[in-house]
């Protein structure tokens, strides 16, 4: 985890910003999408983490002379499941949509990010929740990204760190309400601490 943090430190490849990286380091909540973005964040029962590297590829900023970016994604997370199974990765394909709020000569973003996820392995918490519901489980699922950063270079006023992002994220994985294999109440979700680069 420490040589991705350093990476970002050290990485500034120019001004085009049109690729930006990811790492994420988050933990399961008890909690569905709604209540932990609203902070509403409960703990479950078990110590259940993600680490995650994200890259994406800028499609077009200001889309329709609005402060929006969007962005074409891809993730890959490793799960430690704390010995409850064995280990357990995921990829990730999806478009993210910044809304980029500036003030005072900061910038804070506002992110929401729709496409697909596909694990090795079904996770614990999907498993436990399918038991529970009767329902469905599933390696492929929709995937919701939703974060809030601020750029700490601007913050900091130190020009090698514009345009690096800390930040929270949720990654949420569901059925879709059933329109996806069939899974109508299962699905997980992990709140995280953030860290991005734009390059």
């Amino acid at each position: 985890m420490k040589y991705l943090v350093l990476l970002f430190l050290f990485l500034n490849l120019g001004a085009s910003d049109d690729y930006s990286i990811r790492v994420a380091h988050g933990k399961i909540t008890n909690s569905d999408f709604g209540e932990v973005v609203f902070l509403d964040v409960k703990s479950y029962p078990k110590d259940l983490t993600v680490t995650a590297l994200d890259a994406g590829y800028l499609l077009k900023d200001g889309l329709f002379d609005l402060p929006l970016d969007i962005y074409v994604k891809g993730g890959l997370s490793y799960f430690d499941e704390a010995g409850l199974q064995g280990d357990i990765y995921e990829g990730t394909l999806y478009i993210k949509i910044y809304w980029n709020i500036d003030f005072l000569k900061n910038r804070v973003r506002l992110g929401f990010g729709e496409g697909g996820s596909y694990t090795s392995h079904i996770l614990y918490c999907e498993k436990q929740e399918a038991v529970q519901n009767g329902d469905n489980n599933s390696k492929f699922l929709n995937y919701i990204d939703f974060s809030l950063d601020f750029d700490i270079g601007r913050l900091a006023k130190y020009e090698p760190l514009k345009d690096t992002y800390l930040g929270v994220a949720v990654k949420h994985r569901s059925g879709g309400f059933g329109t996806i294999n069939n899974v109508e109440k299962g699905g997980s979700n992990y709140y995280a601490l953030s860290l991005e680069k734009n390059f």
